[in-house]
């Protein structure tokens, strides 16, 4: 277990999967390998000691209260809140909004920034390697509001064409919404020209962070993007968290999402005053206890160190990477220069589905199909992938029972 004393100096693996309880299991008899934390992260003692903490110690509703459990339970709460803020070095925690992650942080924003400020004619751009929630949300508000939805296209690498891009950029552009990571390929997009190319015609910026919150060093001021978002659960936090940040100025001029409780100032049947920010977005009751357990989800991964940890993902990556090239027929999806320890590919004459099957037999946990990518899919020219995710726990062991394994599944599928 981390203690509370020193950082971890070096990457000691062993210590670290001490950590994690639910790797402490076998599969189908064999010792499980999770190879599929682009999905979602497990999650350490430390997160889950946090939540039953609360609910043993201090289980209240917040912000309304004030006997002592509320008290306890809403300080806890903010200071949540005031870690994101320093974790993502935002300026204020006005700034900090929980959601329940990435997919309502999108829709937030598509809903009130975007049937606030967009009009007929008007556009939105967003990229091939989008997931599903990246686009749905933008072609809903396009439909309403009769603006445009334009795609930057990629290479058969999966790296985005900027000056494709730089070419779509117009003063009809008033929104970029843009995959920092590609949950399917691992690809790291350049997302500060990105967004400074949009600021250049006039265009707010929103970041999906998903995938590269847990890999990269984030900077939200350096990289001057209006909303960034990310979800707790691919940050070895709880399921049902998320957070959004906006730049406070916009965030004011938004009208709120939802109305309820704490959205509100005063409320009469003839007229209702909304709270200051970061409320007026956080209407009823939250979802409490996995919002302190992300406080210790960020206060584990930054005593570890991201940047330490980013190199070791690298090298598994690497090492994995090599160990599939030399597998006949298989091809990889999404080879940029610029990706995290994410390895998508397809097997010729084998059915991603099946292979996964077999792997599971095996104890191994991948990710298969199209990763709410569909559009993605089709650019490939596929149906879907096997990918294999790694994270700072796993180890160069665990590629060899993975590469085995699915030698093995080749062999009786073909």
């Amino acid at each position: 277990m981390i203690t509370e004393t020193a950082p971890y100096t070096t990457i000691d693996i062993d210590q670290i999967r001490l950590d994690f309880p639910i790797l402490n299991q076998k599969v189908n008899g064999k010792q499980l390998v999770y190879f599929d934390n682009a999905a979602t992260t497990q999650k350490p003692s430390q997160v889950i000691d946090a939540i039953s903490e609360y609910y043993e110690g201090y289980n209240a509703n917040i912000h309304r209260g004030i006997h002592h459990l509320a008290e306890k339970a809403t300080s806890a709460y903010e200071a949540t809140r005031a870690t994101v803020k320093t974790f993502l070095n935002a300026k204020s925690i006005e700034e900090i909004i929980f959601t329940r992650g990435v997919t309502e942080s999108i829709n937030l924003v598509a809903n009130s920034y975007g049937r606030h400020n967009i009009r007929s004619g008007d556009e939105i751009i967003i990229s091939t390697m989008e997931h599903h929630s990246n686009i749905v949300p933008w072609q809903m508000l396009c439909e309403e509001k009769g603006a445009i939805l334009k795609v930057i296209p990629i290479n058969e690498q999966g790296e985005i064409l900027f000056d494709e891009y730089l070419k779509l950029l117009s003063s009809r552009t008033k929104i970029v919404s843009i995959v920092y990571v590609s949950n399917a390929l691992g690809t790291i997009n350049p997302v500060k020209d990105i967004i400074e190319a949009a600021h250049n015609v006039g265009a707010v910026v929103l970041i999906d962070g998903a995938q590269s919150t847990s890999h990269l060093d984030i900077d939200v001021q350096d990289l001057d993007c209006d909303f960034y978002t990310f979800s707790a659960h691919k940050l070895y936090g709880p399921t049902g968290v998320g957070v959004l940040y906006g730049k406070k100025n916009i965030l004011n001029d938004m009208p709120p999402y939802q109305g309820g409780g704490e959205m509100i100032k005063e409320v009469s049947f003839t007229k209702t005053t909304y709270n200051e920010l970061p409320y007026k977005f956080e209407a009823g009751t939250p979802n409490i206890a996995d919002t302190i357990a992300l406080k210790a989800a960020i206060d584990y991964i930054s005593k570890l160190g991201k940047s330490t940890l980013a190199v070791y993902e690298n090298e598994l990556l690497a090492y994995c990477t090599s160990q599939l090239l030399e597998i006949n027929g298989l091809r990889l999806i999404g080879e940029a220069d610029q990706k995290v320890s994410i390895a998508s590919f397809v097997i010729d004459g084998v059915h991603h589905q099946d292979l996964a099957i077999l792997l599971d037999g095996d104890g191994v946990a991948v990710r298969t199909g199209h990763h709410c990518t569909q559009p993605l899919m089709a650019r490939m020219g596929i149906l879907g992938t096997t990918r294999a995710s790694f994270s700072k726990k796993k180890k160069k062991s665990e590629i060899d029972l993975f590469i085995n394994s699915l030698n093995k599944a080749i062999k009786m599928l073909k």
